[in-house]
C-alpha cells in the first residue's frame, strides 16, 4: 500500500502535477522595507524639493531676523533658545505639517490600499516617508543654525548635534504628523491640524521655559520637540552640561518609538475603515 502511494506521487511529479502548497508571504525586515519606501517617496519628492527647502528654511532665518532686533544679545540664554527653536522648526515643517498633508492626501485617495497588501511594517512606512522628506531639509536646518549662531554671536563649535536632534526631533514630529494625517476625517483638517502643531512648536520652541505660564509648562512638557530645543539650546551655552542634552534626547527618542508605533496603528485602522 505504502509502495502504491510513493509510485503515485512519483508518477504526479513526472506527469507535472505537484502537490498543492500553500504560500506565505514573508514580512520584510524593517531596513528592507525603510530602503523601498525611502527611495519611492524621495523620487517622488523631487518636484518639490526646490519650493520645500525654499520656504522651510526662508520662514526660520525670517523669525530669526525679526527676533535679532528684539532680544539682546547679551541674555546668551534667551538667544541660544531662540536659535534652537527656530532650527527645530525647520524639522517640524516638513515631519509635522507636511506630513499630515501628505498622509491625508493619502487616505482621500485610498493609496494607502498600496502599502497595506504589502508584507511590510507600517512604521517603515510612515518613517521612510518622512525620511524622504527630511532629506530636503537637512540643508534648511543647517542654514538655519548657522545663520543664527552667526546673527546671535553664538559658538558653531557645538553644532555636530543638529544631526542627533534633527533626526530625533524629525522621528517624534513625524509620527504625531502621520497619524493626525491618517485620523483626520478630511485632508482639509489634517492641513490644518498639521500647521497648528507647527505653530506651537515654533511659540513653545522660542519662548524661555522659565517665561511660559502654568498651562505653558505642561503643554512643553509633553512636546517631544522640546527636548530637541533645549539640547541644541544646552550646545550654545558656556560651560555645557553633556548629561542634560543625553538625558533631552533619549527622551525624544523614547518619544519617537511610541509616536512611530501610534502612527503604524493608525495606518492599520486608516486601511480597514
Amino acid at each position: 500500500m505504502e509502495a502504491a502511494r510513493a509510485a503515485t506521487a512519483a508518477g504526479g511529479a513526472r506527469g507535472g502535477v505537484a502537490p498543492a502548497v500553500p504560500v506565505i508571504p514573508r514580512r520584510t525586515p524593517f531596513l528592507a522595507a525603510f530602503a523601498a519606501v525611502y527611495r519611492g517617496q524621495l523620487s517622488r519628492g523631487k518636484v518639490a524639493r526646490m519650493p520645500l527647502m525654499f520656504v522651510a528654511t526662508l520662514q526660520s532665518v525670517g523669525i530669526l531676523l525679526l527676533l535679532r532686533g528684539v532680544v539682546s544679545i547679551s541674555d546668551v540664554a534667551t538667544c541660544a533658545q531662540v536659535v534652537a527653536g527656530c532650527t527645530v522648526l525647520v524639522v517640524a515643517f516638513v515631519a509635522l505639517n507636511l506630513l499630515a498633508q501628505r498622509f491625508g492626501a493619502l487616505r482621500a485617495a485610498g493609496a494607502l490600499d498600496y502599502y497595506l497588501t504589502l508584507p511590510v511594517p507600517g512604521t517603515a512606512v510612515v518613517l521612510g516617508t518622512a525620511a524622504s522628506y527630511a532629506t530636503f531639509a537637512v540643508p534648511g536646518v543647517v542654514v538655519t543654525a548657522v545663520t543664527g549662531a552667526l546673527l546671535f554671536d553664538l559658538p558653531l563649535s557645538g553644532l555636530w548635534i543638529l544631526a542627533p536632534v534633527a533626526l530625533l526631533a524629525g522621528a517624534s514630529l513625524a509620527g504625531i504628523g502621520a497619524a493626525v494625517g491618517l485620523l483626520a476625517p478630511r485632508p482639509e483638517l489634517a492641513t490644518v491640524a498639521g500647521q497648528l502643531g507647527m505653530s506651537v512648536v515654533l511659540f513653545l520652541g522660542i519662548i524661555p521655559a522659565d517665561r511660559l505660564p502654568g498651562v505653558g509648562w505642561l503643554v512643553r512638557d509633553v512636546l517631544p520637540s522640546s527636548y530637541a530645543v533645549d539640547a541644541l539650546t544646552e550646545t550654545f551655552l558656556p560651560g555645557v552640561r553633556w548629561g542634560v542634552v543625553a538625558l533631552d534626547l533619549g527622551v525624544c527618542a523614547l518619544v519617537a518609538l511610541a509616536t512611530l508605533v501610534a502612527a503604524a496603528g493608525a495606518l492599520r485602522r486608516a486601511g480597514t475603515a
